[in-house]
């Protein structure tokens, strides 16, 4: 039967048979039992080997209509079935092809085949009769085999004994020759003859031999212990020592002595090719090395492989070897720091560091047992932490040396103000720059070290602006005679402190922020939750530019206070003459005042100025005061009851503020000191009694007062306020409270406005 007559259904089940032939498949594993199979069929179990057709029709049937059925039929005709039978067809001619292919080359085999065994047995033959004659061979010549054998060990004996007689005089040629290495070879190669026959037949040789060994030793322990043998060879003479098994237990001490007083005497604190341009270069590279140089003429590859060398020779002296390296390379960095309190900068400091690590990887490479790159790294962190401490503090020490320029004041020589000002403004922010520049060029720096700790370095940047801020603040304070008597600070000095801490407060601190973020973070800088905290370091200087300058008011005020003190204690008042002039305190009170204005006028801005005046209404009695007092001239009880009253009026309808916050401009300034001690003089006053004449003496020197100072006044009203309460402090102290005429008190002024004309006007 054709295949076109067979039906499609039998056709396919024969194809899907023919594959599964040739897969071999196992339809026993994947096969399942047909009530299975029948109960959980779906249409897709048709390529599976459990395959039941008359289930999948029936489950075809239910579930398609009848343009389904005829569109699965034409899919399977047209496709599936056409690529089995191309499939098929394909296999058919493979395997076809394989089987001519494998009958081709059975015959091959066939054909190299014939002949073979014949030739085998040739071989046979040949390989059993060479056999035979090489037997026969060995058989006619096993005696005389034997016999050369026999001789053969005799001459290597004879040759053995011929070293051992010989033997003395050979050690003796090498200890001329100095090769002692040699000598200790040839003796321990005849020592297992000696203890063999020493005591027989070489006796006399072992004994002599002996007696040359013992000389050998001696002068290798005297090599070793020589001061002028390289380390090298005191550590070989160590090695031929212990091959002739001589305790060199106390030999080894001495070396490790030797190597500890070797590097006792390095001198660290000296640059090697730090400025060079290539720091990796020793500039002492062909000087011959020696046990005891100093560092300059020691490279340090020498020491590495005497370290090297050492370690190979001694193992059980690891631990003393570490210790040793950790002593080099800590004296490394404690040279560092000697260096660091030189005010080295970031460059020798980087060459330093490179040096330093060059020569622990190299250690490391030989005695990796003392973990010395964690060793130098922590060292590290210490020496690079100690450089930015010391930065700040070199700098906190700058800006005290500036400022204390203005010292020479005391000395007669003339230190403007804002020019220590303005130094002292510079040397902050561009040290301050210098500082972060420097460290910057650490970060740059390609060197295995430093990359470790980076951000740890930056850290201690912003903890160092915040301790540098802390420091500069107590060092204001200190420089302000915080500890100091007042007049060995000039005032000059504590003014300058104020107005710089004024500057640190409103701009050094924003302009220092913007350089940590370009410096450090490349870009801005945010500091939430960070060491270096700008508010608290405003805050600080906040108060401080207060503190110092109410100190500066404070030191003047004292020191015309003192002026003020002595005036009135100076005189009788009680027998005091009548005035003739303006007493001359008056005129130390204004030049210390002019000082004053000199000092505000060159670095404090001048403030808006609103002058106030007083008015009749307001309680400034100066004429009614002299007309009342002059009135009750008579009777003196009734004069103190008239001011008396006047005073207490005068309390409860002033209402002005006398002593006002200070802030930093000239006006104010000038009108606090000048309020204080007006308040002073008050005070002064009260503490002593007065004649009539010693109450006009007053009333004269404070009405010329009332001229000087109103014009320059920045609030005239407190002057004339506090010059009144002086009067009133006088007039309740006076015996006879008599004021001077109006005519003879206002010539006595123009005399004195007179004389002083063409001097310096009150600086306001």
């Amino acid at each position: 039967m054709a295949v076109d007559d067979v039906p499609l259904d039998e056709k396919v089940k024969k194809t899907r048979d023919l594959l599964s032939s040739f897969y071999s498949q196992d339809t026993s594993q994947n096969s399942a039992p047909v009530n299975t199979t029948s109960r959980f069929a779906t249409l897709d179990t048709i390529n599976t080997t459990s395959f039941d057709a008359d289930q999948y029709m029936n489950l075809l049937v239910q579930k398609s209509n009848m343009e389904g059925l005829l569109q699965r039929h034409v899919e399977m005709a047209a496709a599936e079935i056409k690529n089995l039978d191309t499939d098929l067809q394909m296999l058919v001619y493979e395997n076809y092809n394989k089987f001519i292919s494998a009958t081709d080359t059975i015959k091959r085999m066939k054909n190299n085949i014939f002949g073979m065994e014949v030739n085998m047995e040739q071989l046979l033959d040949k390989i059993t009769s060479v056999q035979s004659r090489s037997d026969g061979v060995n058989t006619s010549l096993f005696e005389k085999r034997e016999h050369i054998e026999k001789l053969h060990r005799t001459r290597n004996l004879l040759r053995k004994v011929q070293f051992i007689y010989d033997l003395p005089t050979t050690l003796h040629k090498c200890i001329k020759s100095e090769a002692y290495s040699d000598a200790v070879r040839f003796y321990t190669g005849a020592m297992p003859i000696f203890k063999a026959y020493g005591d027989s037949s070489f006796q006399d040789c072992k004994k002599a031999s002996e007696e040359v060994m013992s000389v050998i030793i001696n002068k290798l322990q005297d090599k070793v212990s020589s001061d002028s043998e390289s380390i090298q060879a005191r550590a070989e003479a160590v090695m031929l020592l212990k091959q002739l098994n001589f305790p060199v237990e106390k030999l080894k001490s001495k070396l490790l002595e030797k190597l500890e007083q070797f590097l006792e005497e390095l001198d660290l604190s000296k640059e090697i090719s730090m400025d060079s341009a290539n720091p990796h270069e020793s500039p002492d590279e062909g000087i011959e090395s020696d046990s005891i140089l100093p560092l300059r003429e020691v490279p340090t590859r020498e020491f590495v492989e005497v370290v090297h060398a050492y370690h190979v020779i001694l193992p059980d002296s690891e631990q003393q070897l570490v210790k040793l390296v950790h002593d080099f390379t800590t004296r490394h960095f404690e040279a560092a720091k000697r260096q660091i309190q030189e005010q080295i900068s970031s460059a020798k400091l980087s060459n330093r560091l490179r040096f330093i690590w060059t020569d622990v990887l190299l250690i490391d490479e030989v005695l990796p047992e003392a973990a010395l790159q964690d060793f130098a790294f922590e060292a590290a962190c210490v020496v690079v932490k100690q450089y930015v401490t010391s930065s700040f503090s070199h700098l906190v020490h700058k800006i005290s040396d500036t400022l204390l320029q203005i010292q020479k004041d005391g000395l007669g020589v003339e230190y403007p103000l804002m020019a220590a000002l303005e130094a002292s403004r510079n040397t902050l922010i561009q040290g301050s720059i210098k500082v972060l520049s420097d460290i910057r060029n650490l970060l740059d720096e390609d060197l295995g070290l430093l990359l470790k700790f980076r951000d740890m370095i930056v850290s201690w940047v912003l903890e160092g602006f915040q301790t540098f801020f802390k420091q500069l603040d107590d060092q204001l304070l200190l420089l302000s005679g915080k500890n100091v008597p007042t007049d060995k600070v000039p005032p000059g000095l504590v003014l300058v402190m104020a107005q710089l801490s004024v500057f640190i407060e409103r701009d050094a601190i924003s302009r220092i922020i913007e350089e940590i973020g370009s410096s450090l973070f490349g870009g801005s800088y945010e500091y939430g939750g960070s060491v270096f905290v700008p508010a608290e370091i405003c805050h600080t200087f906040r108060s401080a530019g207060e503190k110092f300058l109410q100190r500066y008011i404070n030191m003047r005020t004292q020191r015309i206070s003192v002026l003020l003190r002595k005036r009135l204690t100076t005189p009788n008042w009680i027998k005091h003459k009548e005035p003739r002039e303006v007493h001359m305190f008056v005129d130390l009170f204004r030049q210390e005042l002019r000082a004053v204005g000199s000092d505000v006028k060159q670095i404090l801005p001048q403030g808006l100025t609103h002058k106030h005046s007083r008015t009749e209404s307001n309680g400034s009695t100066s004429s009614s005061l002299s007309n009342t007092l002059r009135d009750n001239r008579s009777n003196t009880n009734r004069a103190r009851s008239q001011l008396l009253e006047t005073h207490l009026a005068k309390l409860f309808k002033q209402k002005m503020e006398i002593f006002t916050k200070v802030v930093h401009t000239q006006e104010s300034v000038v009108m606090t000191i000048v309020k204080l001690c007006l308040k002073s003089l008050q005070e002064f006053v009260r503490m002593h009694t007065f004649n009539w004449s010693g109450f006009q003496q007053i009333q004269l020197d404070m009405q010329y007062l009332r001229i000087t100072l109103k014009d320059n006044a920045d609030d005239e009203a407190a002057v004339e306020f506090l010059l009144d309460e002086v009067m009133v402090a006088a007039a309740e102290r006076c015996v006879d409270p008599s004021p001077l005429e109006p005519a003879i008190l206002d010539r006595l002024v123009q005399v004195k406005l007179a004389k002083t004309m063409n001097q310096e006007p009150l600086a306001s």
